[in-house]
């Protein structure tokens, strides 16, 4: 792993991530080389070697993929990614946000198949595109797309989120090790807010054109005991209401974990009658912008009444 400010300007960067619906890796297990099977037929359709990878977006299995493939292509992997956390669209990297063709792209799943995606309009189309053929390979597949130089990388880039991935699960580590609280410590190291601790009451979950689509009803107890809440989803958390209201929402990150062991509890992994702690935690600077709030605001996921105001105001 090498420090994003480390990157030399005129290498080519490939951003990877694993594509498609969340939910359905807990039955449909990885092969192992859907990204470097994506990553060799993208150099092929464009006459490169790529000199390093970085993550599309540090949520979930994306944070590893990269590693995964660097591992198996002998690369270095740039400490950042193109979210700074997870977002359910292609579109909705920083790397197109602030510039860069995402196309061509190339896919792979585990039976062999690849499929390039070149010349289309625009970084929406790249992403409708890829999502069909992701429904045909069974809902899962490898991405990598059209490589960045260094130099961009460089100002676009989230910096340092595998360093504060790997300082925070070592935090919550410690938290159980101590008998600390961990949910205070991810609190504490992440500058984040509790808004709530609760019970999911209800869940909707199905899938919709290669998403894991719904929303969940919580119940509060504790200090927030007799609040109702809903939180909607797409593949990652959306939105957070409190008794109808909203409260938080996209591109600052809502975060369910375990309100026992303060592990982190993704849209797959929802049961109902779990016990939950839900924290907002806020977004990078590059995911606040004007530019970035017309890709990753609520009014791209379907809410254009409703206005992002940054958690503390600012």
């Amino acid at each position: 792993m090498i420090p994003l400010d480390e990157v030399p300007d005129d290498w080519l960067v490939v951003s990877l991530d694993g594509i498609g619906a969340p939910v359905v890796g807990v039955e449909k297990i990885e092969e192992g080389e859907e990204c470097l099977r994506a990553l060799r037929a993208l150099e092929k359709e464009l006459g490169v070697k790529v000199d390093a990878l970085i993550s599309a977006e540090i949520g979930e299995a994306n944070s590893m993929e990269p590693m995964l493939t660097a591992a198996e292509a002998g690369l270095p992997v740039v400490d950042g990614d193109g979210m700074g956390r997870a977002f359910p669209e292609m579109q909705m990297c920083s790397w197109p946000i602030y510039g860069h063709r995402e196309a061509p792209g190339a896919m792979a799943e585990e039976k062999g198949s690849i499929v390039v995606i070149r010349d289309t309009p625009d970084d929406v189309w790249l992403d409708r595109i890829s999502r069909s053929v992701v429904v045909a390979m069974g809902a899962a597949a490898g991405l990598a797309t059209n490589p960045m130089r260094g130099q961009f990388v460089k100002h676009a880039a989230v910096p340092g989120t595998i360093t504060q991935a790997l300082n925070l699960g070592r935090a919550v580590l410690e938290a159980h090790a101590t008998n600390a609280d961990p949910v205070e410590t991810v609190i504490r190291q992440e500058n984040g807010k509790l808004l709530m601790t609760s019970k999911t009451a209800d869940l909707e979950r199905h899938l919709k054109g290669g998403f894991a689509v719904g929303h969940m009803a919580l119940e509060g107890f504790g200090a927030f005991q007799g609040d109702k809440g809903r939180i909607d989803l797409q593949n990652e958390f959306l939105l957070f209401r409190r008794n109808g209201a909203v409260e938080v929402c996209v591109p600052d990150l809502i975060v369910v974990l375990d309100a026992d062991t303060g592990l982190p509890i993704a849209t797959e992994m929802l049961r109902y009658g779990q016990r939950i702690a839900v924290l907002c935690l806020p977004a990078h600077a590059l995911l606040r912008s004007p530019e970035a709030l017309a890709v990753v605001g609520p009014a791209a996921f379907g809410y254009p009444d409703i206005t992002f105001t940054p958690m503390g105001g600012s």
